[in-house]
């Protein structure tokens, strides 16, 4: 990163990742000794609490019911919007009848480690039983590189209560979705044409770079091979490919 910015380059920071906020992710870099700023940094569960605040203009007297965890609730709650479910629904087991809550005008969905059945029960209910109920899933990535394997990640969350609504979600905020990209370009007077996106992942970081009219750079240090890449079925090209970013350093 240090290398690209002695070159001039402005250095972005984009993930699908919500289960931590702006914040958090900062303190993060701050440790691994990685230089970032707080406006540098985009993730799915900010993208969500500006798309409720400033699209949807969501109602202070309303709720968000979460799947997920700390990210999207500290997100929301920056942004002035209350929230509900999240970590204090994470230890409900039971499967008694929902006591609605009247406040809640909208359910968001995304990577949730201590998902459950009452979860899932309390977000369909909210969505099957109010026609006004906003629809938000972050992402969705179907599954994340963990501990050197993979695990179902907040597209396989959110797929139970689309497939039980028979309904897709009003918004998905998260790469491959544009919101993001269309915001950093907005505020930052980015152009288009000297703009890269690097990822590891097809289906997100390149489908999103790519959506966006931008170059493309793929590395294979996370989930996808350079099989895949080459693989003549794949439909999603990215414009270069690298092993991983220490390869700027040459």
């Amino acid at each position: 990163m240090e290398k690209l910015r002695q070159k001039g380059k402005r250095v972005f920071f984009v993930t699908n990742n919500s289960t931590q906020s702006r914040q958090s992710f900062l303190k993060k870099f701050e440790k691994l000794g990685i230089e970032a700023h707080l406006n540098e940094i985009a993730s799915s569960a900010f993208a969500t609490a500006a798309y409720l605040k400033h699209i949807v203009k969501f109602p202070s007297d309303k709720k968000v019911y979460i799947i997920g965890m700390a990210g999207i609730r500290e997100e929301l709650t920056a942004e002035g919007i209350r929230t509900c479910g999240a970590e204090e629904d994470s230890g409900l087991f039971d499967n008694d009848p929902i006591v609605p809550d009247p406040e809640v005008g909208a359910v968001v969905i995304g990577l949730d480690t201590q998902v459950n059945y009452k979860k899932f029960n309390k977000a369909f209910f909210y969505l099957r039983n109010n026609p006004g109920c906003h629809f938000i899933v972050t992402n969705e990535d179907t599954t994340f590189p963990t501990h050197g394997t993979l695990q179902p990640g907040a597209g396989s969350i959110a797929a139970t209560i689309i497939t039980a609504l028979n309904r897709r979600p009003d918004v998905v905020l998260g790469k491959p979705a544009q919101n993001m990209l269309q915001t950093i370009f907005a505020e930052y007077k980015l152009d288009p044409s000297k703009t890269c996106m690097i990822g590891d992942r097809l289906d997100t970081d390149i489908d999103f770079g790519l959506k966006g009219g931008i170059e493309t750079l793929c590395v294979l240090t996370g989930v996808t091979t350079e099989e895949e890449i080459l693989a003549p079925t794949n439909p999603i090209k990215p414009t270069y490919y690298i092993q991983g970013v220490a390869d700027f350093a040459i």
